[in-house]
């Protein structure tokens, strides 16, 4: 019964930082599955079965506060509901000892990448444009299969992609994301019930993670309009490779001086990381602060009306200025 707490648990926290980053559920409670013992390919499979319900949960939380562009998710989840199927049919077939390292290694990658994308600056501009299906598509395909294969990942491929475009709000690309990966988590657990078997999911975690997530979706969707993601991003990066690390030490058969070092390494970076994260989130608020003063000062007063002058900035400012403390 505690077990089953502490997945429940776990399951909240982890939608939490998916609702508030766009991703990092699969990579968290895969992650910890892993540490506790579980088989690689029942540890996704049962993932991404309570994946179905969270992100439903979070797909219509998420609608009902406007982080949704339709058109994306449309263009995104079949092609990734295709690699999703193909990579639950692959991680099916491969023996655990095969693929323990497999998806450590996976996850440990992603987690790495959360580590050097959230200490840098993230970009909240918009250049205009859509989103072409030319590069929706093979990158649905391509998030998908790597979601599954890896038992999460669909939000750390899919998300930056988007926002580095610049072509949608940071949290319609966080909103989109998340809905689009219901019809993925779906395809994965066909997958994985045509490979596995009902004997591969383990109902009792599925469930208790789903519960969790259940509750946390909803605050997640508010949340991504206030949650730095800066800080965030970088102490979850940071939990995944330190926790993945082990797995891949292991493997390697590394003993002596050689594993503690590797884990002091590790967390040099995870620290800077967090340093460097800390200061691109000081240098974002006081540009968009000098940006709003800019703004403010170009209002030329009319009476008791100001009135901005015709090519100001303003809807510029708007965008800043809205959920200041998520700079995605």
């Amino acid at each position: 019964m505690r077990k089953l707490l502490v997945l429940a648990l776990v399951g909240l926290v982890a939608q939490l930082i998916d609702g508030s980053l766009g991703m990092a559920y699969g990579l968290t409670s895969s992650t910890l599955l892993l540490v506790a013992g579980v088989a690689p390919a029942a540890a996704s499979a049962s993932v991404h079965l309570a994946e179905i319900g969270t992100t439903l949960a979070a797909g219509v939380a998420h609608w009902r506060f406007g982080n949704v562009d339709w058109r994306v998710v449309s263009r995104i989840a079949v092609p990734g509901a295709i690699g999703a199927f193909a990579g639950a049919t692959v991680l099916s077939s491969i023996s655990t000892e095969s693929a323990a390292p497999w998806m450590a290694g996976i996850l440990f990658t992603l987690g790495a990448y959360l580590l050097v994308r959230f200490a840098r600056p993230l970009r909240t501009d918009r250049v205009g444009g859509r989103l072409r299906g030319r590069f929706l598509s093979p990158l649905g395909l391509f998030a998908g299969f790597v979601d599954a294969t890896g038992g999460g990942g669909w939000g750390p491929v899919a998300t930056p992609a988007l926002l580095v475009s610049g072509r949608l709000e940071p949290r319609k690309v966080i909103g989109s994301v998340d809905t689009a990966e219901f019809v993925v988590a779906g395809a994965a657990s066909v997958g994985f019930l045509i490979g596995l078997g009902t004997e591969g999911f383990l109902l009792p975690t599925v469930a208790a993670l789903l519960i969790g997530g259940l509750i946390a979706a909803p605050l997640a969707a508010w949340l991504v309009r206030i949650v730095p993601a800066q800080l965030l991003g970088a102490a979850v990066g940071g939990v995944i490779v330190l926790t993945n690390a082990r797995t891949l030490i292991r493997s390697a058969e590394l003993d002596g001086p050689v594993r503690p070092t590797l884990y002091a390494l590790l967390a040099a970076g995870w620290l800077a990381a967090l340093v460097l994260a800390v200061r691109a989130l000081r240098r974002t608020r006081q540009a968009r602060a000098t940006a709003a003063k800019a703004a403010a000062s170009a209002l030329v007063p009319v009476g008791a009306l100001a009135i901005a002058p015709v090519g100001s900035p303003a809807g510029a400012v708007d965008l800043a200025t809205t959920g200041t403390s998520n700079p995605r």
